[in-house]
């Protein structure tokens, strides 16, 4: 599923309810607490934290996916197209971090550059 499709969605969603859209600070809250739900995830498996025995294991990859639905519905709230976002971040970090890196011998630099998005507006 494309990031447009699923903002899309979420909207939809969203829009059955009265209460819509929770305002920015609100969602910027929220995201907060998903990424801190998600560190105790990555701490507990791979940290030094060892979890209490009463305490159930927390699955990573939901954690990963409430953070991507809580990023869509902040991207929506402010008018924000995330296909076009990634697209550009994307090229950004492509363009810029190409040479920062040490290629592998069987990889060349076209090879990595060629991997840019064409235009989000297209």
């Amino acid at each position: 599923m494309r990031l447009v499709d699923i903002q899309e969605r979420i909207d939809r969603w969203i829009s059955l309810f009265e209460e819509g859209y929770f305002p920015p600070m609100s969602n910027l809250a929220r995201l907060m607490e998903e990424v801190g739900e998600l560190s105790r995830a990555i701490n507990h498996r791979y940290g030094g934290k060892v979890p209490k025995s009463t305490e159930p294991t927390i699955d990573i990859a939901e954690e990963l996916g409430d953070i991507l639905f809580t990023v869509a519905v902040l991207a929506n709230s402010l008018d924000i197209n995330l296909d076009e976002v990634m697209t550009n971040t994307l090229n950004k970090v492509i363009d810029r971090d190409s040479t920062r890196w040490t290629l592998k011998s069987s990889s060349d630099i076209d090879e990595a550059r060629a991997l840019r998005v064409g235009d989000a507006s297209k």
